[in-house]
């Protein structure tokens, strides 16, 4: 593998910024490459922790050249656009609750950077991920978990393809974060102390209601009632955008007990409002289906199954229905089953596929 070509995703963050070095170190051909997606993301104040910015593109560039890498920063805002942003968008409107970084994820850092890698003569794409790429024995490359379950970041990676995954390298899946920040201190990265990002990175400010109004305009949804679930009207919300299942904070409405939202309907503008145990749900239905470690879904196969990124897991049990469907029943009730999420199937380390919750 010594000297062959590997273009690296670097954030400005500490783990793809250990991610080029330890590449380097293994004797690749390292290019650094940081990715510009958002327009916004350079015309803003910055708060510092932003994956995306002018400081982060600074502070790839400092690390480029502390370990001697080529760098470039790439425009892929179009991409990004069209499969991130409008698509957040619309599964908002549409009463859904999308997760940005899954379609980031598959359409942009693996999808565009790779195809843009490959034309300059790379043969692989890297990352800063904690996860791991494994060849399984029936012959698929699958995600499997990192070294360290607090950074698990397979449940956003389960839908790239196996063209990918058989370009890809994620060296800090091997180490924990305490051991990448002490390899960054070891060789005085500028970065070694560097926080990660939380918010999603074209929403800083975590105000995606607002930031939806902006983008959609007179598509904004209106004002409508919060209900129960046979009709009866509680009160008035503020767009059926700023709800998500199974949220308490926010909804202002005086019932001298919580309550929570157990069903969105974008159709007649209501945010459904219930107990506790309404929130609970047995099973689900997921489409736009995707295989990683397995050729395929069949009836009746058991998987650990995660239905959002920190959820724990739980045992279900899987069965195909008609138009590429799945039906997905646990063993016990899960809170908050939310429709536009991801349900991501595992074999054990490994990431077996996964779908989006309808």
């Amino acid at each position: 593998m010594t000297g062959r070509k590997v273009v690296v995703g670097m954030s400005g963050g500490v783990d793809s910024s250990v991610a080029a070095y330890l590449l380097k170190e293994q004797g690749y051909d390292v290019v650094g490459v940081t990715m510009r997606l958002w327009q916004e993301d350079f015309d803003r104040e910055e708060t510092g922790r932003e994956c995306c910015s002018l400081s982060a593109v600074s502070d790839a560039r400092r690390v480029a050249d502390e370990i001697g890498i080529p760098f470039y920063v790439m425009n892929f805002e179009e991409a990004f656009k069209n499969h991130v942003v409008d698509y957040f968008v619309k599964e908002y409107i549409h009463g859904r609750t999308p997760n940005p970084c899954i379609a980031c994820n598959r359409y942009v850092k693996w999808e565009a950077l790779l195809n843009r890698s490959m034309e300059i003569g790379a043969d692989y794409i890297a990352t800063g991920h904690y996860a791991r790429i494994i060849r399984r024995e029936n012959g698929r490359y699958a995600i499997a978990a990192s070294k360290t379950a607090k950074k698990d970041q397979t449940y956003a990676l389960y839908n790239l393809t196996q063209d990918q995954l058989a370009h890809t390298l994620m060296p800090v899946g091997e180490y924990t974060k305490e051991e990448i920040r002490a390899i960054a201190e070891r060789i005085s990265l500028p970065v070694a102390e560097k926080p990660d990002s939380q918010e999603i990175c074209f929403i800083p400010d975590n105000n995606h209601g607002s930031f939806i109004a902006r983008m959609a305009g007179e598509k904004t949804p209106a004002r409508g009632n919060f209900v129960t679930a046979d009709g009866q009207i509680l009160g008035q919300h503020k767009g059926i955008t700023h709800y998500t299942i199974g949220q308490r904070k926010g909804l202002n409405l005086a019932m001298g007990r919580p309550v929570f939202v157990t069903e969105i309907r974008p159709d007649t503008n209501e945010v459904v409002i219930g107990e506790a145990q309404e929130v609970f749900s047995k099973e689900l239905t997921a489409d736009r289906v995707h295989c990683m470690g397995v050729p395929q879904i069949t009836d009746g196969m058991r998987f650990l199954t995660k239905i959002r990124y920190a959820h724990k897991g739980a045992m279900a049990t899987v069965y195909p229905e008609k138009e590429g469907k799945l039906k997905v029943v646990f063993d016990e009730p899960q809170r908050a089953v939310t429709p536009g999420q991801a349900v991501v199937f595992y074999e054990g380390e490994c990431v077996a596929g996964g779908g989006i919750i309808l």
